[in-house]
């Protein structure tokens, strides 16, 4: 029996599919449970647009995980800068998902080691992430993948 190797590579239009698929399932365990403000079924609802035009943005990122050809993981990613208030490139971090039978293989760090690669490439200096609080095992996985606690957002509901 040959054991399967999970593939991280850029994004074609024929994994947007699997990358609406893992982006809702994200939304759904994430967002959804933490954050009564999202509208879960965007992904489904714009996802697909807006993941077809990231892959012709040379500022944007699309990366999948795929093992055997199936979609099972992906992480999106953006440049900014730089400003006169900020006078650097930051890469951000705005979503990464495995399904849940492949975590714990090194997937989710091999999606974040491409992404800091590319934006390294892209002149990016820094590179950030947005995590819930409550998401406590999201939040241990950036920091083993070599991002620390730097600001922190408090918010109310009006």
């Amino acid at each position: 029996m040959s054991e399967t190797v999970v593939v991280v590579r850029p994004a074609t239009v024929a994994d947007l599919e699997g990358v609406v698929a893992c982006s809702s399932a994200l939304f759904a365990e994430d967002a959804g449970a933490r954050d009564l403000t999202v509208n879960v079924n965007w992904p489904t609802e714009r996802g697909l647009a807006q993941f077809r035009d990231a892959l012709s943005d040379p500022h944007r990122l699309v990366m999948v995980a795929a093992d055997d050809g199936e979609i099972i993981g992906h992480l999106t990613g953006r440049l900014s800068g730089p400003t006169p208030m900020r006078p650097v490139v930051v890469a951000t971090l705005g979503s990464i998902y495995v399904r849940p039978a492949h975590r714990g293989q090194k997937t989710g760090a091999a999606l974040v080691e491409e992404f800091r690669a590319w934006a390294r490439h892209h002149g990016a200096e820094y590179a950030g992430v947005t995590a819930y609080a409550s998401n406590e095992a999201a939040v241990r996985f950036y920091e083993r993948n070599g991002f620390a606690i730097r600001s922190v957002v408090l918010e109310t509901a009006l």
